[in-house]
């Protein structure tokens, strides 16, 4: 819990928000929205002795109570189940509704769960370990570099653009370079990686590409629709289009 009585007491005495969030182990920004709302609400040091914790919170941030009221979503687990192939954030939110709805609590919303899983990920240090079965996935992308194509006979350069595709268990790769970014190129590069790996695998795994995401998102892009129409029935993996299946 803030330690809101303390920060007002050092801002009493003098002390810079920088010293305080030092001292108390908090941001700044916390030791400056404790020190707004306690003058906006003209409360100052000394507080009241009958004044508790509880009730210093509450007085200062009535909202944070209705928020603390919504059922808090088990980031562990969140975790743990993100490294499970067919796993992603969307569905895994679905699932917390239907329990909240289930057990009459309040869940958060879509934009707040993931806030919170970021936040999780970055405080914890989390580390993920995926696990890829061979022949499972393909991941492709154009690379970052352009290269150059020049015409023997007229000398003129060409901007080349290279496809590649990456089995990533075993690290087998795959490259080809084109004179444009088009669908065309695009789905001609699968074709050849296809034919070069000797087989198709169970997914495909894009980035978020202009030729293969019609929409970015940072949890659930939408993949171009020629291009999964033409992929047939492979599946995209999640981080880039919500699965239909909970895999266990």
């Amino acid at each position: 819990m803030t330690q809101y009585r303390e920060i007002l007491r050092l801002t009493s005495l003098g002390f810079s928000q920088r010293n305080i969030a030092g001292s108390l182990r908090c941001s700044r920004d916390t030791a400056s929205a404790v020190a707004l709302r306690a003058k906006q609400k003209q409360l100052s040091w000394p507080l009241p002795l009958e004044l508790t914790d509880a009730e210093l919170e509450k007085l200062l941030f009535p909202d944070k109570g209705r928020e603390s009221s919504r059922k808090a979503p088990d980031y562990e687990y969140i975790h743990k189940e993100m490294a499970k192939s067919g796993v992603t954030l969307s569905l895994l939110w679905s699932e917390y509704c239907e329990e909240c709805s289930a057990s009459g609590e309040i869940p958060f919303q879509y934009a707040q769960y993931c806030k919170g899983y970021g936040k999780f990920t970055k405080t914890s240090k989390a580390t993920m370990h995926i696990h890829r079965k061979p022949g499972e996935q393909m991941e492709v992308d154009w690379a970052g570099q352009t290269g150059s194509v020049i015409d023997s006979v007229t000398g003129e350069i060409y901007a080349a653009y290279l496809f590649v595709a990456v089995l990533p268990s075993s690290q087998y790769a795959f490259a080809e370079a084109f004179l444009s970014l088009s669908q065309e190129s695009w789905i001609s590069a699968h074709v050849s990686a296809f034919s070069f790996f000797g087989g198709v695998t169970k997914a495909v795994v894009p980035d978020n590409l202009k030729t293969g995401v019609e929409k970015a998102n940072w949890y659930s892009p939408i993949i171009n629709k020629r291009w999964r129409s033409i992929m047939g029935r492979l599946s995209f993996q999640p981080g880039l289009e919500s699965q239909k299946t909970r895999q266990a």
